[in-house]
Formats: C-alpha cells, sequence, structure tokens
C-alpha cells in the first residue's frame, strides 16, 4: 500500500497540528516497515528530520504556498505525478483528490466560536473543512467528542468518522535530574515554585481568566509566598486580550511568558511546576494536560469539550468561565501538598493509558479499510 501524508505543519510551530504529525509518523514508523510512505513536507528542518531515516519513507519538499495554492493545486499535482492509494491531512484535503483522503478534524472551534479566529481564517476553514469533511473517504478525530460533534454538525453517517485519541510522546516522563531542572529554570527565567500553562495564546486557551484569576490570588495572599504564572506558547492570534489583560492586573512582574519552546524542554518545565492548569474552554483533545500527567505534575482543566475525557478522574475540572473557580483550584493545589501527591500518582497512571503506537495502528487499520474501498463516501 502506498500511503502519503501531509506533514507541512512539520517545521512550523503549529503547536498541536505539529506535535500530531511528527508523533504520528515517528509511531507508524515503529510499527509498519511493510508498506511505502511519501511524507510531503515544506521546511527544511522537516526534510532534515525524517531523510532517509526509514526505508519505507521517502520526503517530498514541496513550496510552502498558502494553502489556497498548495493544497488544491501543488499537493494535487504531486498526487497526480505520483499516485499513491491513501492521503493523510489535517482539516483541509485537495477538493478534486485523485485518491482517497483520510482527513484529521480535531474540532470544530470555527464553526462554534467564529469570534475566537480573524476573518480570513475562518472563512477559510468553514469553506475548506465543511467540503473536506464531506468528500473523504474517512474522517479522524482526536475524542468521541469532537466524533459526535463532527457527525452532527456537518450531518455526517456515523460508520465514517473514527476517534483515535492521542498520547503523550513517547520520551516524555518525571525528570528529576537537578541540573536538567536547573538548566531550564535559568534558561527562562523562573525563580522559585511556578504554576505552569502550555498552549498558544489565542482566546479559547483562556488565558485572560486564568490572569484575572491570578490576581485574585495574588491579591489575597503577598507576593513573596506565591507561586509564578509560567505562560509557555507562542502568540498565535487575537492575542492582544491576553497582554492587555496582564497589563491592567498588575501581575506583570510574577508572570512569565516564554513563548515557544522546543519540545525538549517541556518534560522538564511540566515536572518542575507546582502544579500545570490548562483552563481552555474547548478543545478537540488538550494534549498538554496529558504531557503535563505523564511528567507527573498535577492538573487543573477546564471542564468542557474533550478535556474531561482525557484526563479522567486524574486532575481537577473547573468551570472555565468562573474566574473564582480557576483561583479556587490553583489554591487549593499550591497548599495542599497530599493532594498534589495524589493526583501526581493518578497522572501518571491515566497517561500510561495512552500510546503513540496503539494510535499508530488504529490509524493504519483505517489507511487499510480505505485502500480497499471501505467507507468511502458517496461523493467521492
Amino acid at each position: 500500500m502506498r500511503i502519503a501524508i501531509d506533514a507541512h505543519s512539520v517545521g512550523t510551530r503549529l503547536g498541536g497540528n505539529e506535535s500530531y504529525a511528527v508523533n504520528l509518523i515517528e509511531a507508524l514508523a515503529q510499527i509498519d516497515d511493510v508498506n511505502e510512505y511519501t511524507l510531503y513536507v515544506t521546511t527544511a528542518e522537516a526534510r532534515d528530520r525524517f531523510h532517509q531515516r526509514w526505508p519505507n519513507f521517502k520526503v517530498h519538499t514541496t513550496l510552502p504556498h498558502t494553502p489556497l495554492i498548495r493544497i488544491p493545486l501543488t499537493l494535487s499535482a504531486e498526487l497526480r505525478k505520483h499516485p499513491v492509494d491513501v492521503l493523510h491531512v489535517q482539516f483541509t484535503a485537495p477538493p478534486f483528490c485523485p485518491c482517497p483522503a483520510v482527513v484529521s478534524i480535531h474540532d470544530l472551534s470555527f464553526e462554534h466560536l467564529p469570534q475566537t479566529f480573524n476573518r480570513r481564517s475562518r472563512t477559510q476553514l468553514r469553506l475548506t473543512v465543511r467540503h473536506s469533511a464531506r468528500r473523504a473517504a474517512r474522517i479522524l478525530t482526536l475524542s468521541e467528542h469532537t466524533r459526535r460533534d463532527i457527525i452532527e454538525t456537518y450531518k455526517i453517517e456515523e460508520q465514517k468518522v473514527t476517534a483515535i485519541p492521542l498520547a503523550a510522546p513517547e520520551h516524555f516522563g518525571p525528570v528529576t535530574y537537578a541540573k536538567e531542572l536547573q538548566r531550564v529554570r535559568h534558561n527562562y527565567g523562573i525563580d522559585g515554585d511556578y504554576v505552569l500553562s502550555v498552549g498558544s495564546i489565542q482566546p479559547r486557551k483562556n488565558l485572560v481568566r486564568l490572569l484575572q484569576a491570578y490576581a485574585l490570588l495574588r491579591s489575597g495572599r503577598t507576593s513573596s509566598k506565591f507561586p509564578k504564572l509560567v505562560l509557555v506558547g507562542k502568540r498565535a492570534w487575537l492575542y492582544d486580550e491576553t497582554l492587555r489583560t496582564l497589563e491592567e492586573t498588575g501581575c506583570k512582574d510574577s508572570v512569565v511568558l516564554t513563548g515557544y519552546v522546543p519540545e525538549a524542554d517541556l518534560p522538564a518545565l511540566y515536572s518542575g511546576a507546582l502544579c500545570f492548569i490548562y483552563p481552555s474552554y474547548f478543545e478537540g483533545f488538550g494534549l498538554p494536560p496529558l504531557e503535563a500527567m505523564k511528567c507527573g505534575a498535577p492538573v487543573i482543566v477546564g471542564n468542557a469539550t474533550s478535556l474531561p475525557e482525557v484526563v479522567g478522574d486524574a486532575g481537577l475540572k473547573v468551570d472555565p468561565f468562573d474566574v473564582s473557580a480557576i483561583a479556587a483550584a490553583m489554591d487549593q493545589l499550591s497548599k495542599d501538598s497530599k493532594l498534589r501527591q495524589e493526583l501526581s500518582v493518578k497522572g501518571l497512571k491515566r497517561a500510561s493509558m495512552f500510546d503513540w503506537r496503539e494510535t499508530a495502528r488504529q490509524t493504519l487499520n483505517v489507511y487499510q479499510q480505505v485502500a480497499r474501498g471501505s467507507y468511502r463516501s458517496a461523493a467521492s
């Protein structure tokens, strides 16, 4: 079987999309040395990462045009020139794809929360993802919540949509080596205890309410006794309100904005945190809490969409729209070392239930079904 994967997100620092592509490719290479893979990349970093690593994988670099050119024109032309049995993309497939397409749609936030996207992005996503979903041979989601959402929102046949969960990267785990913890703290200007949050700075990550909750806590304690807040992630879109809130709360001196952090530094950041908080109110999966749990950090998450499905009973769940509830959860974990230890143990156990190789096996099974013609869309 010949499989093509659109891996344009690799090397672009696109957060969850990049992490999904990288870890899926690495896991497929571990479990499958029979089928032939072509990886379509757009960055030198991606090319260098995958080039000649596995005998059944080829890397093809295409020009990093805008998606409106690269997907319908460049990628389609490549697939006609080098035919495959299955193409796997994230969100958007070529409109006239010359082969069956498996489309991973991580969430429909652009449909339900259009105000959290800039106009160009939400228009493009609404036009292309809906069309891709209806034309796809199969749709993959990361959670049962998103699976149901796609079926109901796009009126897709149930058997055409499959939920396959993610996992934290295999090499993630608790970091106990003091010099590594110290190195990472020094690199990002962190001193003392800290509460950690990881995710791009964009509206639905809910950092405005997190900052308001943090300010509420600091107003009730002396600054010397309350941990710092470390926000890891690049500025994505519509981040002005978050930065403005940081100024308005007067907490700027106690909040560390690291910007983008390479994956190699994340385990130490998670491991060194007093606790991890992810108050997002809309997620297709929510990988950072799982990464944090795998590194032994006690976690707090929003109780909306897919996050309860991922965390189970291994973390505290709060109403992401209730600033007081967010503050209370941080306050509780910062004071209660016994609860932190309990959640750390539960989190490690919960994270061990997710495995990228199992994700890859289930994904490969979908490729095989599609190549045999199973569950093809009537529109294909």
